[in-house]
């Protein structure tokens, strides 16, 4: 595992949302996006086999909400430990903040998991 504290993962994590492109960023209103170590155990039941889960959107999806009421805020957790313990350098684990980051954006967004693989986000 590569050493990388959760203060400067933290950093690492705004430094990746600070990319996503400004039109994005303008429609991700009421989203919280964190940071966790590890997934829960309901979360981690959700990835199949021995697969890590490094992010987890929670929420109503942009393209569900019409006629909805406010909303509590939606929220984006990056889970730090997975993506360390798999990645073998501080590169490959920038570089996996950011597609993890970028596909929770995407569910947000209402996009499938279809979608997100097509666009390189899976």
């Amino acid at each position: 595992m590569i050493p990388i504290t959760h203060r400067e993962f933290v950093r690492l994590v705004r430094r990746a949302y600070a990319k996503v492109p400004a039109e994005m960023r303008r429609s991700l209103e009421n989203v919280d996006v964190t940071v966790e170590d590890w997934p829960g155990p309901e979360e981690a039941d959700l990835v199949e086999g021995d697969a890590a889960l490094y992010g987890l959107f929670s929420g109503q999806p942009l393209t569900e909400r019409e006629g909805l009421g406010p909303l509590l805020p939606d929220r984006i957790v990056i889970y730090r430990q997975p993506i360390l313990r798999n990645s073998k350098t501080r590169t490959e684990a920038e570089r996996e903040i950011r597609i993890t980051l970028w596909h929770e954006i995407g569910h947000y967004l209402g996009m499938t998991e279809e979608d997100l693989h097509r666009l390189g986000y899976g």
